[in-house]
Order: C-alpha cells, then sequence, then structure tokens
C-alpha cells in the first residue's frame, strides 16, 4: 500500500499494535487523507506492523511525539489505560479517537472533561455502529417521529469469539480490570448503538454468567432488562454461538424500525401493513469499511466540520451502563444509572 508523504495532510498516531490498533491503521491510511504511525512497547510487534504498511513504528510514546508529533491520536491500548493516555495528548493539544469501552471507571472522566474543554480538542470514542448505514437510517426514522415515540426495544445478538479473537486468554479480554469480559467489550457497542437509538439507559438489571468459552473466567453471556426514561429495551448477547448476528428492533407509537447487521439491511413496518420493508445497501460491505467510515468521519472532526462519531459525553453515559451491568450481575439487583 501506498502513504501519502504530503506534509499538507493531518498526522494520526495509533497507539496500540494489537488487532484493533492495526485496523484502525489500515483504514486510516484507506483514507489517503492522513499520514500515520504507530506506537506498541511490543518491540517486535510494532516492527512487524510498521513494517506491513510502510510507517513509522515507535517503541515508546515520548519516543513517537519527539520524532512523530501528531495532530491526532487513535489510542487502542487496553481500557484501563484509555483516559491516562488521552489526558497526555490533551494537555499537548491532540485530537483524541478513543477505543471503546471509555475506560473500567469513573476516576479520571472528570478531569478528561476538563481537559477537553480547555484544549479545545475534538475527541470522539470508536463505537463503530455509527457508522453503520443502517443504524443511521434507523436513527433518522426516530428521530423525525414519523412512527412516533419509542415505547419498547430489543436487542439479539452472538458469535463465536474465539473465532475472531483466538488469542482471548492471553489478551485484555480475560479480566474486568483491563476491559474484558461481554459486557465491556462485546455488548457495550450494542448499548451504545441503542443509546444512539433511543436514549440513555436509566435503570439497569443485569444476569451475566461464564457459560462456555474455555480458558477464562469473565462472562461470556448476557441477559439485560432495562429503562431508557420511559422506553423498556431488552439485551440478550453471547460469545459463543455458531452464528455472528445481531438484530435491533425498535417499536414505536404507530410502527417499528429493525437493523439486521448480518444481513446488511434495515427495515420498517407501519401500524397496518403486514410484511417489514427491507432497505440494503448499494453494495456488500466489509469490515473495513465501517472502519475507513470512522477514521474519516474523525478527520472532518478534527477539521472542525461535523462527526457523526459517538462523543465523550455518550462515551461516558455507556461507561455508566457498563458499571451499572457489572454491579447488578454481582448483586442480583436492578442498579440506577444518574
Amino acid at each position: 500500500m501506498l502513504v501519502s508523504t504530503s506534509m499538507s495532510q493531518p498526522s494520526i498516531l495509533v497507539i496500540g499494535c494489537g488487532s484493533i490498533g492495526e485496523r484502525h491503521l489500515r483504514c486510516f491510511l484507506n483514507t489517503g487523507r492522513c499520514r500515520a504511525a504507530v506506537c506498541d512497547t511490543n518491540g517486535r510487534l510494532v516492527a512487524e506492523v510498521a513494517g506491513r504498511y510502510g510507517v513509522p513504528g515507535f517503541e515508546s510514546l515520548e519516543a513517537a511525539q519527539e520524532a512523530f508529533p501528531a495532530d491526532g491520536w487513535v489510542v487502542c491500548t487496553p481500557a484501563h489505560t484509555h483516559l491516562a493516555l488521552a489526558l497526555r495528548g490533551l494537555a499537548r493539544g491532540v485530537h483524541q479517537l478513543i477505543e471503546k469501552p471509555l475506560a473500567t471507571g469513573l476516576e479520571q472522566v472528570e478531569e478528561t472533561r476538563a481537559a477537553i474543554a480547555s484544549s479545545g480538542c475534538h475527541v470522539a470514542v470508536a463505537y463503530v455502529f455509527h457508522a453503520m448505514p443502517w443504524l443511521r437510517a434507523m436513527r433518522e426514522v426516530i428521530l423525525s417521529g414519523e412512527l412516533g415515540s419509542p415505547r419498547h426495544a430489543t436487542l439479539t445478538a452472538g458469535q463465536h469469539f474465539p473465532t475472531f479473537r483466538p488469542a482471548y486468554r492471553e489478551i485484555y479480554y480475560a479480566r474486568h480490570e483491563s476491559g474484558g469480559g461481554a459486557i465491556q467489550d462485546a455488548l457495550t457497542h450494542s448499548v451504545n448503538a441503542m443509546e444512539w437509538l433511543i436514549g440513555p439507559a436509566t435503570r439497569v438489571y443485569c444476569d451475566a454468567a461464564h457459560q462456555v468459552l474455555e480458558g477464562v473466567g469473565v462472562e461470556d453471556t448476557v441477559n439485560v432488562c432495562a429503562r431508557h426514561g420511559d422506553v423498556l429495551a431488552s439485551f440478550g448477547y453471547n460469545q459463543f454461538q455458531a452464528p455472528n448476528e445481531l438484530e435491533i428492533r425498535v417499536h414505536c407509537e404507530r410502527g417499528s424500525v429493525a437493523m439486521q447487521l448480518h444481513e446488511q439491511r434495515w427495515g420498517m413496518m407501519r401500524f397496518g401493513e403486514k410484511e417489514w420493508t427491507w432497505q440494503r445497501h448499494p453494495k456488500p460491505i466489509e469490515r473495513d469499511d465501517f472502519f475507513t467510515w470512522q477514521a474519516e468521519s474523525f478527520l472532518e472532526g478534527m477539521a472542525g466540520r461535523p462527526c457523526f462519531l459517538a462523543t465523550f459525553e455518550e462515551g461516558v453515559q455507556t461507561l455508566k451502563f457498563n458499571l451499572a451491568a457489572l454491579e447488578s450481575a454481582r448483586s442480583g439487583q436492578p442498579v440506577a444509572i444518574s
């Protein structure tokens, strides 16, 4: 792949060379709109990734900052380190795209919020569902009021996680403290998408368990009953089923809308209609396409133009959901979200 060296383009530093970091690097380069470099404390890994894409690679953030003073960082390290790194970047006036979940606790949220306000930097959270045309189409219909107010929503999803992350036992996924488990690693995408559609969750009751995945003790299966203000919602997710499927349905006062990720389509059914009317994207979409669109939108945000990615405050809200779900699963009681 040819990498542009035009100094007029913004520069992006991807921090963390795991699978998601490499995907971000590849997809930012796919935009053709930026220069990029990578950073990771694993010297062998950073050399491999940097060599594969023909970009500079650094074994420390200090070395990267000195040799490649980037305009934007993509933070792809384990979740418990996200905000500390973002704070370092914001202090230097660097825009931030922070991988999900935003963090594993609320301790540095206020400090980060203040740093964003004082720096004037663009900050987004990499909940990639925002880049999916089907979800955005659903949201437009809901916000238009055409079907009335949402009253009930459901999400059902699952995949065979070891197929997609064979090394799950050795990475952050194995421990809650680093952002692991189905609630913080997988369900969080769906929760953020649902909150984007129907508003923030205000109460969560969660039942979660380790059911199948070998070599870890964190939950791989989750059932959640939630309230999003006046809207009732339910989430069902597991990480061991054979099909890789996800469906969201939102039922409003005068009809319903739905998204089926595995079918790459969204649909609507108004009262009085007997069948769904489905809409598909004009051409098949690969996973990298979502991340490339996400990268495009982040670059737009860096330039002060409209950006459809999850905001810092939306990331904080979904973090609160994650923490409430974990607490509810431990206590067996519903947890209110302020």
